[in-house]
């Protein structure tokens, strides 16, 4: 089970972190960074059949595949932000982790244009 093994590295991460952080923080700072990194490369791993049985699927079903890659990209984006603005308020830097929020928010709305814009149109040609 693979959680199992997350939440073990978690633990064992979160043990090492604490006693090493009486004697040198910055050391422990960079215990959670690489523990964060590998717990995200392990998930990132399992996502590869999600993402292959969604673009299967959108096929199969007649959806354009640029949407599904659109609407994939803004979930490893926010991911991503997430992951990054977490990191930053582990080492006490709330306000660059709030500027990376603002950055994965916007870049977001950025990729979400074509989606919304296809949207826009549909309503345009059900409108009387």
């Amino acid at each position: 089970m693979d959680i199992l093994q997350i939440v073990c590295i978690g633990i064992v991460a979160v043990i090492l972190s604490v006693t090493i952080k009486q004697q040198k923080p910055e050391i422990a700072l960079q215990v959670s960074i690489v523990t964060g990194l590998l717990i995200f490369i392990i998930i990132v791993v399992k996502l590869a059949s999600v993402i292959d049985f969604i673009k299967d699927f959108s096929r199969k079903a007649d959806i354009d595949v640029t949407y599904i890659t659109i609407l994939l990209k803004i979930v490893g984006i926010a991911y991503i932000a997430e992951f990054g603005a977490e990191v930053c308020k582990d080492a006490g830097e709330t306000s660059i982790a709030s500027k990376i929020e603002l950055a994965g928010k916007v870049t977001i709305v950025i990729l979400a244009v074509p989606i919304i814009s296809s949207l826009l149109d549909l309503v345009i040609k059900l409108m009387p």
